[in-house]
């Protein structure tokens, strides 16, 4: 075997899942194996505060030196700004207690100081909570940046069944793009020869069936459902993990999301577009795509434009670019992605936009 022939499986070594976690935060990031050591614990300045503040005294009882940055939002600059701080302090371990973006700083800024990271998730919106990836704004714009995967993940489903509902379904919408990413990597396996992992693949598609088959019994949102979907996204970094990249995960549907928010004046969140996106590409794979729209409507998804709050032509032009947002990752958009015509055509045909 060549030594570019094989990747690395790096897997997070610890998940912890149940209700009222955080507040056992300092015994069980103890359980996960780590001894009490100079620790920073970053956290959101608002809505994700008061539960980075309830980790930081249980984190501080449990005898780590503790202590707390706060952090807006998931740019460069802030990953900056915890970097520093980190290094001053001398941290050798980093947590982050909070939403998506949060979850990314944290995340890039252990990676960059080679520091284990712990994931404590707020909400489930998408499956950034266990994967190895990052999405970090800087001047060029959004970029999705390979970081090592958490160590330890603990999620309290009492915290994340209280975030809004709009973020659960998101988390949703995450999981079921899954069906059109795993096409895509089957695709650029087969016309590429790129590598492709049957067992990852299988795994990113297992969590994705289970939403679309639950998806009626999921729209109640109990602390159940937030389980059962904690746990997909979950499997779905660990899928990632394993296949070494993201292709389990992210395909067309993913970079249609991506685009989206370059062009549309104010974008939804990440899982309530890849799901559009989803309806879409599985319409271009010539899969069951009427069986996705209707996954995403007894979830109570957006599946339309309208829906989404974005115009009819910021739908259009995303689909004529989204092919440029990752040049390397071959999809169904292909090389040279859809026309304007033919991208009218498809969120017509498909009822995401109304003509």
């Amino acid at each position: 075997m060549h030594f570019t022939e094989f990747h690395e499986i790096r897997l997070p070594r610890f998940v912890a899942i149940g209700k009222d976690v955080l507040k056992m935060f300092g015994e069980v990031v103890s359980r996960a194996g780590f001894k009490p050591c100079k620790a920073l614990l970053v956290t959101g300045s608002s809505s994700t505060k008061k539960f980075g503040e309830i980790a930081y005294d249980s984190l501080s009882s449990a005898g780590f030196s503790t202590e707390l940055l706060f952090v807006e939002q998931s740019t460069s600059e802030e990953v900056s700004k915890v970097v520093e701080y980190a290094s001053k302090m001398k941290a050798e371990l980093i947590a982050g207690v909070g939403g998506g973006k949060v979850i990314d700083v944290a995340k890039v800024a252990a990676h960059r100081l080679s520091a284990p990271f712990i994931s404590a998730p707020t909400s489930a919106s998408h499956d950034g909570i266990a994967s190895p990836r990052a999405s970090i704004l800087d001047e060029r714009g959004k970029a999705s940046i390979g970081v090592a995967p958490p160590a330890a993940i603990i999620a309290d489903i009492s915290v994340i069944a209280a975030a809004p509902r709009r973020l659960f379904i998101s988390g949703c919408g995450d999981i079921i793009g899954k069906l059109t990413a795993v096409r895509d990597w089957r695709l650029a396996h087969r016309l590429r020869g790129e590598y492709y992992g049957g067992y990852s693949a299988a795994l990113a598609l297992l969590a994705a069936k289970i939403i679309q088959t639950h998806a009626e019994i999921l729209r109640r949102g109990g602390e159940e459902e937030i389980r059962m979907v904690v746990e997909a996204l979950i499997s779905c970094g660990y899928a990632m993990c394993i296949a070494g990249s993201s292709r389990p995960c992210s395909g067309s549907e993913h970079l249609f999301s991506h685009a989206l928010d370059m062009v549309a004046s104010k974008p939804a969140l990440h899982g309530e577009q890849v799901g559009v996106g989803t309806i879409m590409m599985m319409y271009l794979h010539g899969g069951d795509w009427k069986r996705v729209k209707e996954a995403l409507q007894a979830l109570g998804a957006p599946t339309t434009a309208k829906e989404l709050g974005v115009s009819d032509d910021a739908v259009i032009e995303a689909l004529t670019i989204a092919h440029k947002i990752r040049p390397d990752r071959y999809t169904i958009l292909g090389d040279k992605g859809l026309t304007r015509e033919a991208a009218e055509r498809l969120a017509v045909n498909t009822g995401v936009i109304e003509r």
